[in-house]
């Protein structure tokens, strides 16, 4: 994973080797000591804090002790539900964008064209099109790519262009830049089959009748989710958005532009009316918005935040926790501390056993 990050900061395996000045082999070696010490960390850690719970009790004493002044000012937050319906473009389309990356395969395999320009003027896919010229790094046992496309591209060599596929962002052709073992670098365009209005107009039509049954109460949210929604991401949720730390508790700057015009005239409980949208890599779709709950600004409080205090008390309370095993471990294990850091505050409790017996009391 560390690996994985620095070729992404860097932008490519080549440019990570050229400014560390070591092999990509050379790399994963220097990691593996600390990778193993952290995964002992974090086991022993895991050990320690499993099975510590908090009570409500404990999150109103949490609570009680914070200074008044200085609890968290939280904008508004909405909960969001929505359901997603991708239309299905026509045969032709499909077949037109497959005859396109036929076209750019032949032309680079010829020599009449570089892969990289025609990614950079061709691809649909936004993440990699203007930054990396369609180029991404991969390992293996990365999660979060669609798996046809890791198959796809692990089954080639150096150099070498896949015939045309789908994945379940639309259509591919993959070039092989380097690998080394479980690790690759790729080019790829990505075309997406464009639907028509007439597509878009029935999903729109399916969205309006699922619209009425909510409304109605024939039908849950959580049901017509399951049933109707194409979105992956919110059928785990019930239908919930979520933001980047996972909580399904969103604030308006976390929204797109689109999503916050049609929040705008919703009252909590309501359903809008089915809209389209352009999804992050441009794919078409509509979708119905569901108000589920929206809180005022507001200043940190134990009925309207209970959730967050709760977590902030029970990592307290693990580091609590952590904080005594260190005390009573400390004067039975040999610990070297740098001579440049003997004279920090922190580090003297490891160094003087008695420091931590007597600020433990």
């Amino acid at each position: 994973n560390q690996i994985r990050y620095f070729i992404g900061a860097y932008g490519s395996k080549e440019k990570l080797e050229e400014i560390s000045g070591k092999s990509l082999y050379q790399l994963k070696e220097d990691f593996k000591d600390g990778f193993k010490e952290r995964k002992l960390a974090g086991d022993m850690r895991k050990k320690i804090v499993d099975g510590i719970h908090i009570t409500p009790n404990e999150v109103k004493a949490y609570f009680d002790k914070l200074p008044k002044d200085s609890l968290p000012f939280y904008e508004s937050e909405l909960e969001i539900g929505q359901i997603v319906q991708y239309p299905k473009a026509s045969r032709e389309a499909d077949e037109y964008c497959i005859e396109q990356l036929n076209g750019f395969k032949l032309q680079v395999e010829s020599g009449k064209k570089d892969f990289k320009k025609l990614a950079d003027i061709y691809s649909d896919d936004a993440a990699t099109q203007k930054q990396n010229d369609g180029q991404l790094d991969l390992n293996r046992s990365q999660k979060g790519f669609d798996a046809t496309f890791m198959g796809k591209a692990f089954a080639l060599k150096e150099g070498q262009i896949s015939s045309p596929f789908k994945s379940a962002f639309g259509y591919h052709i993959i070039q092989m830049v380097s690998r080394a073992g479980d690790d690759a670098s790729v080019r790829h365009i990505l075309k997406i089959p464009q639907v028509t209005q007439t597509e878009i107009s029935k999903a729109v039509e399916k969205l309006d009748s699922v619209r009425t049954k909510l409304m109605s109460g024939t039908m849950q949210f959580g049901e017509a989710v399951s049933k109707y929604s194409d979105d992956p991401n919110s059928k785990f949720t019930g239908g919930r958005n979520t933001n980047s730390e996972g909580s399904t508790y969103i604030t308006i700057d976390q929204l797109d532009k689109d999503m916050v015009l049609m929040l705008k005239d919703l009252k909590v409980g309501q359903f809008s009316r089915p809209k389209e949208f352009d999804d992050e890599r441009k794919k078409k779709g509509v979708r119905i918005v569901y108000l589920i709950s929206k809180t005022e600004p507001h200043r940190e409080n134990i009925k309207d935040d209970y959730n967050k205090i709760s977590q902030k008390a029970l990592e307290e309370k693990k580091n609590e926790a952590l904080e005594k095993w260190f005390n009573d471990k400390v004067g039975t294990y040999y610990i070297k501390v740098d001579d440049e850091y003997k004279n920090c505050e922190e580090m003297k409790k490891w160094i003087n056993p008695t420091t931590v017996a007597a600020g433990s009391n």
